[in-house]
């Protein structure tokens, strides 16, 4: 969840690294630091509690000379966010970063204090710096070091080094934590994303599981698992990265709201034809496998994991075929049966989230069929060790409360429908049907956001609030689920969500004036069922708010706030209700005055358990 940079260049490297730390700031932001090794050999270390501006305004105020050097934004683990707990840690002569969990940190740090090292602070990072530091004194060299050590640590690591004696190279090592190097020319760089290197390279280098790596100013060595030389591919990045201009936008979660149809008609182009998705849309081999799968297991976690619950609505109504959905976290840790002739989907916006990507890798041996990731994030860990994979182009999003991810994940789903389904019953009239409602999706996408200032004079009935209720029913349920979500994430509110049909099962306890209830009601099946449950909650004098379809006959009284959603086709509802509710969330935080885009505690790529 952290962020890394790391270079080794002939030219001063600071502004480098602090630059990339701004780009993964949406990775964790309790504390920022940056160590830089001098050609004389001198070891500049700045450290800021805060966000990486207290860094950056650090950094100005002091010459911090260097060719060589690591830096670190962090979401903090092992110890309270302080200054003495971020990263750069450092063991005499060695310098380290790290992004994971080092699980047997502390028998770990009881051995090495009982051989005299002192520790400065709670974290686990700082094991590795002292362990090394160790393995260095009967090591011929530091990726020698490096090379003994991480068979000490159990848990998850992406972690760089470097020694203050040698400032020609750095060290790295990556085990469930995601590392990619930078190659440049005469220069060489290391991130914990792409996006953090982009203004100084676009030739990457994936770091894969177990590889540990010397760099230099001219060359990268790599080393699998077992310490044989391996070859990783270069690739080419063509991801863009807009993430220092908001535009006319107050946050980039607003922009990121707004930038939804456009996302979402990147998603669909060149996807569909006039009747159908196109199979090789997920990738070679796509329609073979599609044509055996009889069931579906998705495995997600928080809001990836509502965009599945969806799912399962779509698969088994309309698809033709069974389908559960399960928290990866919960997944990766029970025995599970295997259905026949099963896939595995996995969802993730940055294609690294650590138990999504552990629960693939566990059902490779459980005897699924196939594999298939739908993710943001192309050259993603999920991307690369699924059989298949769904790009959902939604773009970089900053935000850590996700919008644009969700709802192209949600396209990206309904896609998924559209090509197991026509191997299941699915009529070429009903495939036909759900292109055409697809096609539709961006331009209802821009009328529904013209709800924005009658939403954002809504939200401010909730100045006062501290719980809310949020109902849906169907396929609604998991978007109310989601809208909870974000109400919580950015507002701080406490918000849950229910199927409306259980609020006689217990929430109803909870009604009063004081919690708001908020209702999605598109006009569907269930309506009837949903309105009987509104009536429940009037009768006992909750105040409700209602994003209804404009032909579901709500009406605004002094119990009942209504804002009219536009008709849509029962396909694309759960996205389009979505849009109201991450409005609603977002003003309702203004008026709070919280972070929007960084709120307290939570980060954007959790990538560890």
């Amino acid at each position: 969840m952290c962020g890394i940079v790391g270079a080794v260049a002939q030219r001063d490297v600071v502004e480098i690294l602090v630059e990339g730390l701004r780009r993964l700031e949406y990775r964790g932001y309790d504390s920022a630091g940056v160590a830089v090794i001098s050609n004389s050999g001198e070891l500049q270390r700045l450290r800021r509690l805060g966000k990486v501006k207290e860094l950056s305004d650090a950094v100005k105020l002091t010459p911090t000379p260097g060719g060589t050097g690591i830096a670190h934004t962090r979401w903090a683990t092992h110890g309270e966010p302080s200054e003495r707990n971020a990263h750069p840690h450092v063991s005499e002569k060695i310098s380290v970063v790290h992004n994971g969990i080092i699980e047997n940190h502390g028998p770990l740090r009881e051995m090495l204090k009982g051989k005299g090292y002192v520790f400065n602070s709670d974290t686990d990072t700082e094991v590795i710096a002292h362990l090394v530091e160790e393995e260095l004194k009967t090591s011929e060299s530091l990726l020698s070091a490096v090379q003994k050590a991480v068979k000490q640590f159990n848990g998850a690591y992406g972690t760089v080094l470097m020694d203050q004696t040698d400032p020609s190279r750095l060290v790295v090592a990556r085990s469930g934590s995601p590392l990619v190097i930078g190659l440049g020319i005469g220069e060489n760089f290391i991130a914990s994303d792409q996006l953090a290197l982009l203004p100084v390279t676009r030739r990457f280098m994936f770091l894969e599981e177990g590889d540990v790596a010397e760099i230099t100013r001219t060359t990268v060595r790599i080393f699998d698992k077992n310490g044989a030389p391996v070859e990783r591919v270069a690739h080419e990045s063509n991801v863009s990265y807009d993430a220092g201009d908001k535009g006319q936008y107050r946050h980039f979660m607003l922009k990121e709201i707004y930038e939804q149809p456009f996302a979402i008609n990147n998603t669909l182009e060149g996807r569909l034809n006039a009747e159908s998705v196109l199979d090789e849309t997920f990738g070679n081999g796509a329609a073979e496998l599609f044509k055996k799968v009889k069931h579906v297991q998705i495995v997600a976690c928080g809001t990836s994991y509502h965009s599945g619950m969806v799912a399962r609505y779509w698969l088994e109504s309309l698809g033709g075929i069974s389908c559960n959905v399960e928290i990866a976290s919960e997944f990766r840790y029970r025995k599970s049966f295997v259905q026949p002739n099963s896939l595995l989907v996995s969802i993730s916006q940055s294609g690294e989230t650590a138990d999504t990507l552990a629960a693939l890798r566990l059902a490779k041996e459980a005897g699924y069929v196939g594999s298939l990731t739908i993710c943001n994030v192309a050259g993603s860990s999920l991307v690369r060790e699924s059989d298949l994979a769904f790009m959902t182009r939604a773009g970089a999003e900053i935000g850590v409360a996700s919008t644009k991810a969700f709802t192209t994940q949600l396209v990206g789903l309904a896609m998924l429908t559209l090509a197991i389904g026509k191997y299941n019953g699915l009529t070429a009239a009903q495939q036909k049907d759900m292109v055409e409602a697809l096609r539709s999706l961006p331009a209802k996408l821009e009328q529904t956001l013209e709800l924005a200032s009658s939403i954002e004079k809504l939200a401010e009935e909730f100045a006062d609030k501290h719980n809310s209720l949020f109902l849906g029913r169907g396929d609604q349920y998991p978007i109310a689920m989601e809208g909870a979500l974000k109400l919580k994430e950015i507002s701080y509110i406490h918000a849950e969500a229910y199927a409306a049909g259980e609020l006689k099962h217990g929430p109803l306890a909870l009604i009063d004036a004081q919690m708001p209830i908020i209702v999605v009601a598109p006009n569907n099946e269930l309506l009837e069922k949903l309105q009987s449950n509104v009536e429940e909650v009037r009768a006992r004098g909750g105040i409700l708010y209602v994003f209804a379809d404009a032909n579901a006959h709500f009406k605004s009284d002094a119990t009942q706030r209504v804002v009219n959603v536009p008709h849509v086709h029962p396909l694309i509802a759960p996205i389009i209700y979505t849009i109201p509710l991450q409005l609603l969330s977002y003003y309702v935080a203004i008026i709070k005055g919280t972070d929007v885009d960084q709120p307290r505690n939570l980060a954007k790529s959790v990538t560890v358990e």
